[in-house]
């Protein structure tokens, strides 16, 4: 981020940038940066965006090639465009959980090999494109091993936007409520992030919301988060884990039929809840190895806040129940998409198998 900001500071675009990550509120706010900073706002005739698989590199390659029309710079903006993508076997929604593994460089069939070959059709291009056109491509997930990936690394600026730590989130949401001449209390503060998760563009949706709620008040206590602010489905889903960890099964499929009401998906729950049991068995296996909380937090992706609640819904499984607990997801999933298991039956499955009874760590 700091490279970018200094790009822009001292006037030298470089020819392409990469932004990508989980964190996107970051990335749309640096995204808009870049975008100001290079075109100018209704530079309509130099500011080109491609968005989706479908984008034909030829078609952009022609258009990079193209002189800016009464200005210095020509600004192509590649978003969700899959081309950073790992090359391989395919993996289901579950497989995905947790960090990405390494793939193999080889397609698996045509439609990857498509991909792979416009992929490196454009990285080789790259560096021989005029100093006028720059790149700007937006990705969640990328392969730092593509040809792509490496030909922006070299030429340009890659920068990868992770969940913002605990303090970074505090301070930026006290600076937010200070600008607005509010102050909130740690225990409201505390409620407020546990509710609203550690994304940071929810936590600003909810912040407008509670601005607005509290009026003239200037102090923003508990009872107004409370009030206002909105629990994700995540919050939910640790509490339904929180359940089955601590064996009660009729609350667990309660909270699970709730979530139903709501509308989510009986195959979304499914993944969120092996997803809870993957960071239960990294925060189990670093902690069993004398790892402290922020190096387990960094691990596992969540605050560390909330690795010592991971830690006391761990305690009832051993390790190796926990990694079960994560193929056993998997192979529901495998089961629904097979047509062998109904996918709200699936889910039920295997919230009884988990609560059913105490089971020895």
């Amino acid at each position: 981020m700091k490279t970018i900001d200094e790009d822009i500071k001292a006037g030298q675009i470089k020819k392409a940038y990469l932004l990508y990550g989980e964190e996107r509120y970051l990335i749309r706010q640096y995204r808009d940066k870049l975008i100001k900073a290079i075109v100018a706002e209704d530079d309509t005739m130099n500011f080109s965006s491609f968005e989706g698989k479908d984008i034909n590199p030829n078609e952009i390659i022609d258009l990079a090639e193209t002189l800016p029309f009464f200005a210095d710079s020509r600004l192509i903006l590649i978003e969700n465009s899959g081309l950073f993508k790992a090359r391989g076997g395919k993996k289901t929604e579950v497989e995905k959980v947790g960090t990405a593994s390494e793939e193999d460089d080889n397609p698996t069939d045509e439609g990857d090999a498509q991909e792979a070959a416009q992929s490196d059709g454009l990285a080789g291009y790259l560096p021989t494109a005029p100093d006028s056109t720059c790149f700007l491509f937006i990705e969640e997930k990328v392969d730092k091993r593509s040809k792509l990936f490496k030909a922006i690394a070299k030429i340009g600026t890659a920068v990868e936007f992770k969940p913002q730590t605990e303090e970074i989130l505090q301070r930026w949401v006290v600076g937010r409520l200070k600008r607005e001449e509010k102050n909130i209390t740690q225990q409201a503060y505390q409620l407020f992030i546990e509710k609203t998760g550690t994304d940071m563009e929810n936590i600003d949706r909810e912040l407008e919301k509670l601005i607005c709620y509290v009026l003239d008040k200037p102090t923003i206590e508990p009872a107004d988060v409370e009030a206002i602010t909105t629990e994700q489905t995540q919050n939910k889903i640790f509490e339904m884990v929180d359940a089955i960890s601590s064996h009660q099964q009729k609350h667990a499929l309660d909270l699970y039929y709730d979530l139903l009401s709501l509308r989510e998906p009986s195959m979304k729950i499914m993944y969120l809840i092996t997803r809870q049991f993957h960071i239960l068995s990294i925060v189990k296996a670093m902690g069993n190895q004398g790892f402290g909380n922020r190096d387990i937090a960094a691990k596992a992706g969540c605050p560390e806040w909330a690795v010592r609640k991971y830690q006391a819904q761990g305690r009832g499984y051993s390790l190796e129940q926990l990694k079960q607990a994560v193929r056993d997801g998997t192979e529901y999933e495998e089961a629904v998409k097979t047509g062998r298991l109904n996918d709200q039956m699936a889910v039920e499955m295997f919230i009884m198998q988990y609560s059913a009874k105490p089971i020895e760590a």
